[in-house]
C-alpha cells in the first residue's frame, strides 16, 4: 500500500502543477494588435518653370585654317637667304620676301631675251621696208594687175612679227623666273614647319615648307538632322556676309578656359554617308588678332567646343537636367503626394538643364534627386526647392 502511495503521489503533484499553468496561461488578456504604416518616402523635388528661350545646339571641331599651301620652288638654284619670319609658328605678310635664290642665271637669261627681242623687231623692220619697196615697184612694173601676199612680202612680215611675239614671251618668262627667285606669299600667314637652309641647293618643285593664311578660320561642326531644325537651317544654307547664326567656341588653354566668337557661314547639301551628319562650317575673323580671346588666338589644330544659337525663341518648362529619367521620361509629384510617370517632349538638354516642350505644366514639382525602386502612384514626401540657377 506504502509502495501505491509514493507512486501516485508525484503523479498528481504534476499534473495540478499542469492544470494550474493551464489556468493562468488561459485567464492572461491578449495582447493589442496594432498596423504598421509604410513610411512616405522623401524626394527632393523643383518647381517646373515656363520660360521663353533660344535653343542652343551644342558640336564640336577642329580649327583649321581657310587657305593652307605647300610652299613650293618655281625655279632651282642655291638659296642665298632665308628670313627670320620662314621659322615654324612665326608671322609673315603679304608679299614679304621669304626665300632668295641666286638668280644669276635668270639675269643671263633675261640678258638674252632682250637681244632677241631687239634683233625680231629690226627682222620686223627690215620685213615691213621691203615689203612697201615691192609694193610701190609692183605697182610700177604692172600697172593694173592684183598682186600676190608673197609678192607684196605680207608672209614675211607676218614671220617676223610672229618671232617678235616669241622672243617677247621668252623675256616675259625670263623676267617671270627672276621674280620666281624670290619666293613670296600673296597673303597675311604663319608659317606651320619649314624644311629648308641657306646653301642649299634646291630644284623645281621643291616643297620648302607649309604655311596658312590667319585672315579666317574655320570649324567643320556635325549636326543630326533634328539639330539643324532646331536651329532652322536648312541643307546647303550660305550666309549673306557675316549673318549666320552666332557661334561660341570654347577650349581650356593651360588652366584657363578661353572663348571665342563666330557665326555659322554654310552647311553642307548632304549627309555624310559614313556618320550620317550634316556639317556645318563655322568661320572666325582675323582668329591671332582683332578675334582672338584677350591675346590667346583661336590658334589651328585646336580642338574646341561649339554653341550655335538659333535665331528663333520659343516657351519651353525648363528642369534641372537631373529631372530627365530614361531619355523621355519626368517623375511628377501631383497635389494628392503621390508619384506620376510622365512621357515628355524634349526640344534640347545641356549639361544642367532640359528643356521640355510637353508633358509637363508650370507650377508643377518634378522629381531631381534619385529614386530607385519607385513606382508609379507610391505616396512621397516632397522636399521641395526652387530651380534658381541661370541657363
Amino acid at each position: 500500500m506504502n509502495k501505491i502511495v509514493k507512486i501516485i503521489a508525484p503523479i498528481l503533484v504534476l499534473g495540478g502543477s499542469v492544470m494550474i499553468v493551464n489556468t493562468l496561461a488561459a485567464s492572461k488578456p491578449e495582447p493589442e494588435k496594432t498596423e504598421s504604416k509604410a513610411r512616405p518616402v522623401s524626394l527632393y523635388v523643383d518647381e517646373v518653370v515656363a520660360k521663353n528661350i533660344t535653343l542652343n545646339v551644342e558640336s564640336q571641331g577642329e580649327v583649321q585654317s581657310t587657305n593652307h599651301i605647300e610652299l613650293v620652288s618655281e625655279v632651282s638654284g642655291r638659296v642665298l637667304s632665308v628670313s627670320p619670319q620662314f621659322s615654324s609658328g612665326a608671322e609673315f605678310e603679304a608679299g614679304e620676301t621669304l626665300i632668295k635664290i641666286d638668280d644669276t642665271e635668270y639675269q643671263l637669261a633675261v640678258t638674252r631675251a632682250e637681244s632677241k627681242v631687239a634683233e625680231a623687231k629690226v627682222g620686223v623692220a627690215r620685213e615691213l621696208a621691203n615689203a612697201k619697196i615691192k609694193k610701190d615697184q609692183w605697182k610700177y612694173k604692172n600697172p593694173g594687175v592684183e598682186p600676190s601676199e608673197f609678192a607684196l612680202n605680207i608672209p614675211q612680215v607676218a614671220d617676223a612679227k610672229g618671232k617678235l611675239k616669241a622672243a617677247q614671251a621668252e623675256l616675259a618668262e625670263a623676267k617671270r623666273n627672276v621674280q620666281r627667285t624670290h619666293i613670296k606669299v600673296p597673303f597675311r600667314g604663319r608659317v606651320m614647319d619649314e624644311n629648308i637652309g641657306v646653301g642649299q641647293y634646291i630644284s623645281t618643285g621643291k616643297i620648302l615648307g607649309n604655311v596658312f593664311a590667319v585672315d579666317q578660320v574655320e570649324i567643320q561642326l556635325a549636326l543630326t538632322d533634328s539639330q539643324l531644325d532646331e536651329l532652322n537651317l536648312p541643307m546647303g544654307y550660305m550666309a549673306n556676309s557675316n549673318q549666320g547664326p552666332a557661334v561660341t567656341l570654347k577650349a581650356q588653354v593651360g588652366k584657363t578656359w578661353h572663348q571665342w566668337q563666330g557665326h555659322i557661314q554654310r552647311t553642307q547639301a548632304s549627309v555624310d554617308k559614313d556618320t550620317r551628319m550634316i556639317y556645318a562650317t563655322a568661320v572666325v575673323n582675323d582668329p591671332y588678332g582683332a578675334g582672338s580671346d584677350d591675346g590667346t588666338p583661336l590658334a589651328v589644330g585646336m580642338f574646341v567646343a561649339a554653341e550655335i544659337a538659333s535665331d528663333t525663341s520659343q516657351t519651353a518648362f525648363v528642369l534641372p537636367r537631373d529631372a530627365l529619367r530614361n531619355k523621355d521620361k519626368v517623375y511628377v509629384i501631383n497635389d494628392e503626394n503621390r508619384l506620376e510617370i510622365r512621357t515628355v517632349s524634349v526640344l534640347s538638354t545641356n549639361q544642367n538643364h532640359v528643356m521640355i516642350a510637353d508633358g509637363i505644366k508650370a507650377g508643377e514639382w518634378a522629381v531631381t534627386s534619385s529614386a530607385p525602386g519607385v513606382a508609379d502612384g507610391v505616396e512621397v514626401q516632397a522636399i521641395k526647392r526652387q530651380l534658381v540657377s541661370q541657363l
